[in-house]
């Protein structure tokens, strides 16, 4: 999966432009909420609603996305498992098309 950052750019008219920036390719575990879990995110909206898995990297936002097998994850929140900097939990909210 590829972590991306966005970037706010305004050019000499002032006409602002967000662009996505790639800023790491990491390996990871995309997990579907179940159960107890599914249903409290589907009471809070209608969206698809993962946990994504992965080694510890320091400075990941929720202002940050996710773009995994062409489908764009919005991150929600960042969750640093026990504290211990080996691995995180990133709660998003996949883009649907449309």
């Amino acid at each position: 999966m590829t972590l991306q950052k966005k970037t706010v750019i305004k050019d000499s008219e002032g006409l602002v432009t967000e662009i996505w920036t790639d800023i790491a390719t990491v390996w990871a575990a995309v997990e579907p909420l179940r159960g107890r879990e599914y249903f409290e995110a589907a009471a809070i909206n209608a969206e698809n609603t993962v946990r994504i898995r992965m080694r510890y990297k320091a400075g990941v936002k929720p202002d940050m996305r996710v773009i995994y097998s062409g489908r764009i994850f919005n991150i929600t929140s960042v969750i640093d498992i026990d504290e211990r900097h080996q691995e995180m939990h990133l709660m998003c909210r996949e883009l649907m098309a449309g």
